[in-house]
């Protein structure tokens, strides 16, 4: 089977302007989960419907029995697009029969902002790592670079600082290795 072309993993483009206040856009967040294996069937759909979501997709590359090195986009948090709409987009995304249940959330701008912290960590073309589960640590922000203003909280992996950005409502998160960066304490 064929890797398909990259697709875009958010709309519109500019959905993170702001500070994710629903003045800025139109209506609440809600977390879809999705059929197994749905999420970018998911998303080309809401594109078409013209509906605002973001599923944040990660490079992974694997290698065919040929040696080939293949690249494809995986979702970072598998089951889950995020949509921000109000009642009646939700009811047309549940339309599209690859959502298994709609989660509500109660906290839209500590979402946005989130799900924004992600977005970026993403588009710097930094490697990240999905994290399962949050773990404590000290909480940091990116002083300088491309990620710079970024927080989070440092976390190690087989000897390596890492600054984890989490989705709370999940319980869910990325993570990027620390050594290219200079941080500052968040007290």
């Amino acid at each position: 089977m064929p890797i398909l072309r990259s697709q875009p993993d958010i709309y519109p483009e500019g959905l993170f302007e702001g500070d994710g206040t629903e003045d800025d856009h139109d209506g609440r967040w809600w977390a879809l989960y999705t059929m197994s294996r749905r999420e970018k069937d998911l998303m080309r759909r809401l594109r078409q419907m013209e509906i605002s979501y973001y599923g944040p997709l990660i490079p992974f590359k694997n290698r065919s029995p040929q040696g080939r090195v293949r690249t494809s986009h995986v979702p970072l948090f598998p089951g889950y697009v995020f949509l921000q709409g109000d009642e009646d987009d939700r009811c047309q995304a549940l339309t599209t029969k690859c959502i298994s249940r709609v989660l509500p959330v109660e906290d839209g701008r500590a979402l946005f902002a989130d799900l924004a912290q992600v977005w970026r960590m993403i588009a710097s073309d930094t490697p990240l790592s999905p994290e399962a589960r949050l773990q404590a640590g000290m909480r940091v922000r990116i002083r300088n670079g491309s990620l710079a203003g970024v927080e989070g909280v440092v976390i190690q992996r087989r000897g390596q600082d890492r600054l984890l950005v989490s989705i709370d409502f999940l319980q869910q998160g990325a993570s990027v290795s620390l050594d290219d960066f200079c941080v500052e304490r968040i007290d």
